[in-house]
């Protein structure tokens, strides 16, 4: 069990549990040998046990380690002895989530500031060939100082080797058509998820709703999501044929790149 005051790597003091989520559980902990506070995520034991996923997540990990962005949490170290961690940059504020949750909504400003913000981490990383797989508002973290950061990339490409089932409901609501089906996903898939979470953003709800992940995954396939200006007209008619376009079920109807978004969201606030 991992309890505050262990030491990993004779070199990171467990100080506290910070928060959970499917594959892993994350602690606040101080690198004794750089005398910083960073968080450690460390995979739950079932995954852990499983070599196939095990070793994704590490491969992973080290790409990212390599990616050094201010809209992406910093990777700085991924350590093993029967227990599998990622060392990362801790950011001490609130998921996008959490955000949405406290205000209901956001003004149309504030949700286009932090769509550029994640699209600028999500072009980093696809700079790098890395596609994250799992953008949501879960996985994005507002700082204190208000900076954006993007999270997770690490697990999100190594939990493409399990099933749409096996993945957390949280997850459904914000994958790409393709991803749905099983198959290939690239940048444009992040692009459609960027999509759903600005979508998310701006009306306070996703797009699909379902009673289980197959009904919300095939809707994702088959159902066409309210223009946002029909939900509320104050939102400009530019910024929701963006949001549309992010959403198309064809990859190729999307935007190509996320500079390319992040292009027509600068021009969206301008006007």
């Amino acid at each position: 069990m991992i309890s505050p005051g262990m030491l990993l790597s004779e070199r990171y003091e467990i100080i506290d549990r910070v928060g959970s989520g499917g594959m892993a559980d994350v602690y606040k902990a101080r690198d004794q040998r750089l005398n910083r506070f960073v968080a450690i995520k460390i995979l739950k034991p079932e995954y852990s046990n499983d070599a196939k996923f095990v070793s994704k997540f590490r491969g992973e990990a080290q790409s990212v380690a390599g990616l050094s962005h201010p809209n992406v949490v910093n990777v700085y170290d991924g350590e093993d002895d029967d227990l599998y961690y990622i060392v990362m940059e801790l950011v001490e504020g609130i998921t996008l989530k959490r955000f949405i949750e406290k205000k209901g909504r956001l003004d149309v400003k504030e949700a286009i500031g932090i769509g550029v913000q994640i699209a600028q981490g999500m072009q980093a990383a696809h700079d790098n060939s890395i596609i994250h797989r799992d953008i949501k508002p879960q996985n994005i973290i507002i700082s204190k100082e208000g900076k954006v950061k993007v999270t997770d990339f690490g697990i999100a490409k190594a939990a493409t080797s399990n099933t749409i089932t096996s993945n957390a409901m949280g997850s459904v609501h914000y994958i790409s058509p393709e991803q749905a089906r099983g198959g290939y996903s690239d940048e444009k898939s992040d692009i459609y998820s960027l999509g759903v979470t600005m979508y998310e953003m701006l009306s306070g709800k996703v797009p699909f709703e379902g009673d289980s992940t197959v009904t919300v995954a095939l809707a994702h396939i088959q159902e066409e999501a309210t223009p946002l200006d029909k939900i509320d007209p104050e939102i400009p008619h530019s910024l929701s044929k963006i949001v549309m376009k992010c959403m198309q079920k064809k990859p190729d109807m999307r935007y190509m790149t996320a500079s390319a978004l992040i292009a027509d969201l600068k021009r969206a606030l301008i006007e």
